[in-house]
């Protein structure tokens, strides 16, 4: 299996989090190939970053998330670059009225289904939308 691991996934992994035995349970129980997009990748730092702003994190628990991620990421996941094309399918996702859709999630979406991978999210509403969209979702 391939699984593209949205940000939500990502700070669980990385950062001390509700979600944190679930995604490492995931991991160990599946074995996926990960699936990281450079735009993901973003997310996670701005959540990082935020979490600092919030009081939440210290700052040297955000370097410490930084360079976790930093020596994580390359050694475990299979790199993609976010490409016009995704930017263009998330558009077309948006304009289905039918959708309650934010423009991240459909990107993170967009990226998930040019990779023919399978979204590996903690995040319900982008889930419901990936499904909607015809895009297999990890039982996490």
């Amino acid at each position: 299996m391939k699984a593209y691991l949205d940000a939500s996934l990502v700070v669980a992994l990385l950062t001390n989090d509700i979600f944190t035995d679930c995604a490492e349970a995931f991991l160990s129980a599946e074995t996926p190939v990960l699936v990281l997009s450079d735009y993901a990748a973003a997310e996670f730092a701005s959540v990082v970053a935020r979490r600092v702003r919030m009081q939440e994190l210290t700052h040297d628990e955000a370097r410490g998330a930084f360079a976790a991620f930093d020596l994580w990421a390359p050694r475990a996941t299979m790199r993609v670059e976010t490409s016009p094309g995704d930017i263009a399918m998330a558009a077309t996702f948006i304009r289905r009225l039918d959708l309650n859709l934010r423009t991240p999630d459909a990107v993170n979406i967009a990226i998930t289904q040019r990779t023919a991978a399978t979204l590996a999210t903690f995040d319900m509403r982008m889930a419901t939308n990936a499904v909607a969209l015809g895009i297999s979702t990890a039982s996490i």
